[in-house]
């Protein structure tokens, strides 16, 4: 198909009714997500469940890399796997454990802190990194091995240290707090509410949904503006990779969530009629967007020939990487 029609069709498809006109059984159907998507995935698994009675959708939210890893190093049985960097599906599922890929949602680095924060009367845009770096200041991170939270942290504070022309800030902040660093980012939540820490390196939407303020950061460094691709591109960051003892090098890019079917998928259709669902601007792109998660579809994807054809209307192909 013509990459260039691919919009025309999406909207042509979203308007033809009876989306829930599949029936299905009495099942569970499982879902494996990032934990950023906890608040909507919740409301999206309660609208499912209202137009598909019987069925029932069972969630378990972890850093996305750690989701990906039950279903290749554990074999546990999952139905839709959903990452908060779509390259996890790509570099640990891809081609073995699933056959394609659809980019459906985006998202920004933003700093969280409550009233109770340390110096939260005098952080701003300009001068965080320096609120941080206070002895008597405490930060929290995630695991960039196990979520990719993590490593945009990492990304986030190299691409600090380039635009504010500030050599050695990536490694001071980096090396600070180390104490505080968790398997995901919403696992740091708590400890920010209660005032063990003082400040947050999280999504904007995880901010916004849990009523924390928080810091914006220039579009330089946040990782969300596509327009500034080139410059994300600078920064790397190596982690574990698919087999113990390799690594991926993961470098700075635009954010961008994933979805798949994994191919042992115990409930195949089930699983279909929720990527649907999920995927549908008056359902569940609707909950996305506003739990602060704006769509990106219909997004390119290399894997564009393995999608099912009934979700290929929320992608478009791509020749060349």
């Amino acid at each position: 198909m013509n990459w260039l029609i691919a919009p025309i069709i999406f909207v042509l498809a979203m308007a033809i009714p009876g989306l829930a006109g599949v029936c299905l059984g009495g099942e569970d159907i499982v879902i494996f997500h990032a934990g950023s998507l906890s608040v909507p995935f919740a409301q999206i698994a309660t609208a499912f469940e209202r137009e598909y009675p019987g069925v029932r959708v069972v969630r378990e939210a972890a850093g996305s890399r750690t989701c990906a890893r039950k279903i290749s190093d554990l074999h546990r049985p999952c139905d839709v796997m959903a990452s908060a960097d779509y390259t996890v599906i790509n570099q640990l599922l891809i081609p073995e454990y699933a056959s394609w890929n659809i980019r459906f949602a985006g998202n920004e680095m933003v700093i969280a802190y409550t009233p109770k924060s340390r110096y939260a009367d005098r952080i701003n845009m300009s001068n965080w990194f320096k609120v941080l770096l206070l002895p008597d200041v405490a930060t929290g991170r995630s695991d960039p091995d196990s979520d990719p939270c993590g490593y945009r942290t990492v990304m986030t504070c190299k691409l600090a240290e380039l635009y504010y022309k500030r050599p050695g800030l990536a490694g001071q902040l980096l090396s600070k707090d180390l104490e505080n660093m968790r398997p995901k980012e919403t696992d740091l939540l708590a400890l920010l509410e209660t005032g063990e820490i003082d400040y947050l390196f999280i999504y904007r939407s995880v901010a916004r949904q849990h009523g924390l303020r928080f810091i914006l950061l220039p579009n330089a460094i946040n990782l969300k503006d596509p327009d500034h691709a080139s410059f994300y591109k600078q920064v790397s960051v190596k982690i574990s990779g698919k087999t113990p003892g390799t690594y991926i090098i993961k470098h700075g890019a635009p954010m961008v969530y994933g979805l798949t079917i994994p191919k042992n998928a115990p409930h195949p259709k089930g699983a279909l009629e929720f990527v649907r669902f999920l995927l549908a601007p008056g359902k569940g792109m609707k909950i996305m967007e506003r739990n602060g998660q704006p769509s990106v579809l219909p997004a390119p994807s290399f894997t564009y020939g393995a999608i099912p054809d009934t979700l290929r209307a929320y992608a478009r192909p791509v020749t060349q990487r």
